[in-house]
């Protein structure tokens, strides 16, 4: 299906069980970033850290396309639920993606709209959706939803912004990298799948419970992320 695969997550829980698994491993250090390029279950795959942030996302994704030519993108990690029927450890699959943080509303655009942009709202590809679902569905692991993931550079923690978000934008999850990705890859033609296992319910309860559960739900999205390498 796809010769190279580029795996980005955003923090290093995100990202240490893949790194645990990579043979043959070479590093490349670009913009800061060390890209380790191996074979994850004998694919070609190249796994970074992107860091936090729209901006540090956008520049390793980027860098994945010109630099090691990968012809596909899977983002792994976590994210707040938006959608109320998840709960922590459930799972987003992203069926498109968009930024929240986007607004030029005095200017006469909707929240979320890229001013003079042909799409500000960025679908992600098809089969690899479907590939993350029959994974999650095999792993039987929890909740898990097709949706929406909204991206900002805010940590959201307010049940009006929740609310807010979900209905307003059809956001079923909020993290902070997603929609770059997406963006960037749509620039490129490049197919991309965001999944984000929920760490918390972005509702002021996170300095609860994202410590607690990160490291939990970033395992849940690295099972399915290695069920999909796995199965291509």
């Amino acid at each position: 299906m796809f010769t190279k695969i580029g795996l980005i997550g955003a923090m290093a829980e995100e990202i240490e069980r893949i790194e645990e698994r990579l043979d043959n491993e070479t590093v490349t250090v670009k913009a800061g970033i060390a890209f380790k390029e191996g074979l994850f279950y004998g694919k070609s795959v190249v796994l970074c850290k992107s860091g936090v942030g729209k901006v540090n996302a956008a520049v390793c994704t980027q860098i994945l396309l010109d630099l090691f030519g990968v012809d596909a993108i899977i983002f792994t990690g976590v994210a707040g639920a938006l959608d109320p029927s998840l709960d922590i450890g459930d799972i987003v699959i992203s069926t498109d993606c968009q930024q929240h943080d986007m607004d030029a509303s005095p200017l006469g655009f909707a929240r979320g709209t890229i001013p003079f942009a042909e799409t500000s709202v960025f679908p992600a590809d098809p089969a690899l959706v479907a590939l993350a679902a029959e994974a999650s569905a095999s792993l039987a692991q929890g909740h898990t939803v097709q949706g929406r993931v909204l991206s900002g550079d805010q940590f959201i923690a307010d049940r009006d912004t929740v609310k807010l978000l979900h209905e307003q934008l059809g956001g079923a999850c909020t993290e902070m990298e997603g929609s770059a990705v997406a963006q960037v890859c749509a620039m490129n033609g490049t197919p991309f799948v965001i999944i984000r296992s929920m760490s918390d319910k972005a509702d002021g309860s996170a300095h609860v419970n994202f410590s607690e559960f990160a490291v939990q739900s970033a395992d849940r999205s690295y099972r399915i992320v290695e069920h999909m390498v796995r199965a291509m």
